[in-house]
C-alpha cells in the first residue's frame, strides 16, 4: 500500500475518532449559501417572490487531494396568507447529506420548519419574521474501511488485526433544533430595492455527538448573522448582495459577495432569461466564482472555489464545485401571494 493512502486512511479514521471527542463538530456549509436559506436562518423561509420554493445543491469538495466530500442540500416551502391583515406564514423542509472520505462517515438532516411573518406596516413590505426548524440526525460510517494505529505492526498495516476502537455500533441518532428572527423591508424609488438582516442560533438543544455514545459530548451551539441587500440599477439590471458570519466553538466563518444581473427580453417585468454572474470570497479560504441564469420558474447556478488558504499548495489553488437548481413559482389559487401588494420577498 502506498504512504500516501496510508496517510490518507489515517487522517480519515482521526476524523472520525475526534467526533467523539468533540473536535470535529463544525456544520457543513456550501459556497452557494443564498441557495440554503433554512441553513443560514429558518427565519428565511418563505422570503421569495411567490407562493413555492424547491432548491437543491450539490457539493463536491477536496477531490484533488483525497477522496472528495460530497454534500447535498434540499429544502422546499410553502408561504400563506393568515387573518385578515398581511401577515403570512411559512412552512419548510430542509434534508441534508454528506459523506465524507475514505470511512464514508455520512450525515443525514431531516428538518421540519416553520417561520411566522408579522407585517409591519400597511404602505409597504416590511416584515418581522420568527423562524423554528428542528428534527432528526443520523451519522454512521463504514467500520471495515477504517485504520488505527493497533493495526501497524513492524510488517505495516495488517487488516486482520483488531482496530482497538470500542464502539458499540457505526451510527447513532440524534435531534436538532434552531431559531432565528429575520427583517426584511423595501425601499428606495417604488419601493423597487429589498433588504433583509437575520439572526439564528442553531443546535439550540446542544444534540449528542458521540459514536462512543459519551453524554459529555454534545455539538457546539452555531450564532449565524446574515444580511442581503439587492439594488436596481436600471430597468433591465441590478445587484445583489449577501454575506454572513457565523460562530461555532472556536470556529468562525465570513463569507460574502455579490452578483450582477441583467434581463433579457422584450419586457423587464417579464424577461425571458435573467443572467447573473459574480463573486464571493470565503475569508481566507477561497475566491468562489459564480454564474447563474434564470428562466422562470427555474433557476440554474455554478460555482467553483478556489483555494486561496494554506491548503493551496496541496490541492493546487482547487476546491469544491457546486452546482444549485431552484424552482420558485406562484400556485393557482385563491389566496395566493401573487395577488397580494404586500408579501414578504427579496
Amino acid at each position: 500500500m502506498k504512504t500516501g493512502k496510508i496517510m490518507g486512511q489515517c487522517l480519515l479514521a482521526g476524523a472520525l475518532l475526534c467526533s467523539g471527542t468533540g473536535a470535529w463538530s463544525q456544520d457543513i456549509h456550501f459556497s452557494q449559501f443564498f441557495e440554503a436559506p433554512l441553513l443560514r436562518n429558518p427565519s428565511l423561509a418563505g422570503i421569495f417572490e411567490g407562493d413555492v420554493r424547491v432548491q437543491g445543491v450539490y457539493r463536491d469538495q477536496w477531490n484533488s487531494v483525497t477522496n472528495a466530500y460530497r454534500s447535498g442540500s434540499l429544502n422546499a416551502e410553502y408561504k400563506m396568507p393568515v387573518g385578515r391583515g398581511d401577515d403570512f406564514i411559512s412552512t419548510g423542509l430542509q434534508i441534508l447529506f454528506d459523506k465524507a472520505g475514505t470511512v464514508g462517515l455520512t450525515t443525514t438532516h431531516f428538518l421540519p420548519a416553520i417561520n411566522y411573518h408579522k407585517s409591519l406596516s400597511s404602505e409597504k413590505p416590511m416584515y418581522l419574521s420568527l423562524g423554528f426548524m428542528g428534527g432528526m440526525v443520523r451519522k454512521s460510517f463504514d467500520m471495515s474501511k477504517m485504520t488505527t494505529d493497533e493495526q501497524y505492526g513492524p510488517g505495516g498495516f495488517n487488516p486482520t488485526l483488531p482496530n482497538g476502537e470500542l464502539l458499540t455500533s457505526p451510527n447513532f441518532t440524534s435531534w436538532d433544533a434552531s431559531v432565528g428572527m429575520s427583517f426584511n423591508t423595501s425601499f428606495g424609488q417604488e419601493e423597487r430595492n429589498m433588504l433583509f438582516l437575520g439572526a439564528a442560533y442553531h443546535h439550540l438543544n446542544r444534540p449528542k455527538n458521540s459514536f462512543y455514545r459519551n453524554p459529555d459530548v454534545e455539538l457546539q451551539p452555531k450564532y449565524v448573522l446574515s444580511a442581503g441587500v439587492k439594488f436596481d440599477i436600471d430597468d433591465w439590471s441590478y445587484f445583489t448582495l449577501q454575506a454572513d458570519h457565523s460562530i461555532q466553538g472556536t470556529f468562525n466563518e465570513t463569507i460574502g459577495g455579490a452578483l450582477y444581473s441583467f434581463k433579457l427580453g422584450d419586457l423587464p417585468d417579464e424577461p425571458l432569461y435573467t443572467l447573473h454572474a459574480g463573486a464571493f470570497l470565503r475569508w481566507k479560504d477561497a475566491l468562489i466564482p459564480v454564474i447563474k441564469i434564470d428562466k422562470r420558474p427555474l433557476s440554474l447556478a455554478i460555482s467553483y472555489d478556489v483555494n486561496v488558504s494554506q491548503l493551496k499548495t496541496v490541492s493546487q489553488g482547487r476546491g469544491g464545485f457546486e452546482l444549485s437548481l431552484s424552482y420558485v413559482a406562484f400556485l393557482d389559487r385563491d389566496n395566493s401571494s401573487r395577488d397580494k401588494v404586500l408579501c414578504p420577498r427579496f
